[in-house]
């Protein structure tokens, strides 16, 4: 099953790093790994705020139906997108699967 088919329905476990790199290699390349394996990151950029915020209530319905939720940096062609799974300190499959999403949304 793809990643970005599956859904956050589980109590959220931390990933060991092996794990993080599997997933990591599963959504697009430009989605950062933090240095200390806590959180990943991407920065996706627009033509302008319309498109900004037509891609911000995108990321808001994907948080919505996966109940997860991500830290957003709003601007006016750029918006950052990070996730981390506070409730285990660190990464879970949660926050790949929610990129993934994030990533099947974009057009090619």
């Amino acid at each position: 099953m793809q990643l970005a088919d599956r859904q956050c329905q589980h109590k959220p476990v931390a990933l060991a790093d092996d794990a993080i790199a599997l997933l990591h290699n599963e959504i697009d390349p430009d989605w950062q790994l933090a240095a200390d394996k806590q959180s990943i990151k991407r920065v996706f950029k627009f033509k302008n705020f319309y498109e900004t915020m037509a891609f911000v209530n995108v990321v808001a319905m994907i948080a919505h139906q996966q109940d997860h939720h991500p830290e957003m940096n709003v601007g006016y062609n750029t918006c950052s997108v990070a996730y981390s799974t506070h409730s285990v300190d660190g990464l879970s499959d949660y926050d790949f699967i929610c990129a993934a999403k994030i990533d099947a949304t974009l057009p090619l």
